[in-house]
């Protein structure tokens, strides 16, 4: 009888299929190379996920409940709605080069090279960080620190927007570039984080405040 997977090797397996989409794509991503790359067979592999995309969908839930973690932390401190924006930049910034793969991988699904999976997929990945936004928003909103002129609504989905970018500039090599282009920044260079933060603050400050 083959013996049970550990919590910690299903894990490792997910972070190798994370990595695998990311570089591959969806479609291109082979079973049989994260099965090998995370040590075990393809009948394990597929023991615990039902098929490719079962695989593929346990990683990006993987990917979803790390993230959300993080912004959870963000949306329960007690900083005012300037001081929440300013750790959000620093978590987003710092998540998207610590967990540069799970970036890529989610980038892939929005640039719709699998209509299926992003039909289904787009609900459940937006709901994470819509959650957190609006709340952000409406409770800025309410305590007067964010101006009432503005649908709650809109403004959570363009501060999406703004903190989506910044997720894709710091993992995707496309957006590194763009970055460098516009700014001179590499976004490698953690030392230019301070004065990135800086100028996001007074952009949004400016647009919301």
């Amino acid at each position: 009888m083959a013996r049970k997977l550990t919590e910690e090797k299903i894990n490792e397996i997910m972070e190798t299929g994370i990595r695998e989409f990311a570089d591959s794509g969806y479609d291109r991503a082979n079973t049989n190379v994260i099965a090998h790359k995370a040590g075990i067979s393809v009948g394990v592999l597929f023991k615990y996920f039902k098929n490719k995309e079962g695989l593929f969908l346990a990683c990006l839930r993987h990917s979803l409940d790390i993230l959300e973690g993080v912004l959870a932390e963000v949306e329960n401190s007690d900083d005012n709605a300037f001081g929440k924006a300013e750790s959000l930049f620093r978590t987003v910034i710092g998540f998207s080069r610590r967990h540069g793969d799970y970036i890529r991988m989610y980038h892939m699904i929005t640039t719709g090279s699998n209509k299926a999976l992003t039909a289904k997929l787009a609900s459940e990945i937006e709901g994470v960080s819509a959650k957190v936004y609006g709340a952000y928003i409406a409770k800025a909103q309410q305590t007067g620190e964010l101006r009432s002129d503005i649908s709650p609504e809109k403004a959570a989905f363009f501060f999406d927007n703004l903190l989506m970018m910044l997720q894709f500039t710091y993992s995707c090599d496309y957006y590194k570039q763009r970055l460098a282009m516009y700014t001179g920044i590499d976004a490698d260079d953690e030392a230019a984080d301070e004065e990135m933060i800086k100028q996001l603050l007074l952009f949004v400050d400016g647009a919301l405040g």
